[in-house]
């Protein structure tokens, strides 16, 4: 009985690290999912997840890794961004985490691309809009990682108690 409120405790704090990670990137969001998810499996079950879950789970793992990049990326180039402008948007988020946490995974992505693409002798203007363009990937990205979240998150409730 003990063991199964640890555990629930456990899965619980991952999940709720999961949602950290969109702010904190250097929090591996996938991860800590996987960790309540396999907490559930070998803790407080018999293998009751199907296997139909699990093949689930993983595509929408590969999906949530992948969001942030794709955002990213079609923001910066939709805005006329540069190839070094998308690699620095990505460095920034990182590097803002740490620097000025939680606004600076905002604030440090849309400076380093807005001085990258300046640096490349674009236009202020045309760098400002990349800079928009990493500000609005990195927001596209996040909402995209709180819904597939959500939807395992949920999923995994469905499929343990139903």
């Amino acid at each position: 009985m003990a063991l199964d409120i640890i555990a629930w405790i456990i899965i619980g704090l991952a999940f709720i690290a999961s949602f950290a990670g969109i702010i904190y990137p250097v929090i591996p969001s996938p991860l800590m999912l996987w960790i309540g998810f396999l907490v559930f499996q070998f803790m407080l079950s018999d293998g009751d997840l199907s296997v139909f879950f699990w093949i689930a789970m993983v595509i929408l793992t590969v999906i949530l890794i992948i969001s942030d990049i794709i955002a990213n990326s079609y923001f910066v180039k939709k805005f006329g961004g540069s190839k070094w402008g998308e690699r620095i948007a990505a460095i920034g988020v990182i590097a803002g985490s740490f620097i000025f946490p939680p606004i600076g995974i905002i604030v440090v992505p849309f400076i380093a691309v807005l001085v990258t693409e300046l640096v490349q002798r674009r236009s202020p203007k045309e760098a400002l809009y990349s800079s928009i363009g990493s500000l609005l990937g990195f927001l596209g990205g996040s909402i995209a990682k709180i819904v597939i979240q959500l939807i395992m998150i949920i999923w995994f409730f469905i499929a343990a108690f139903v």
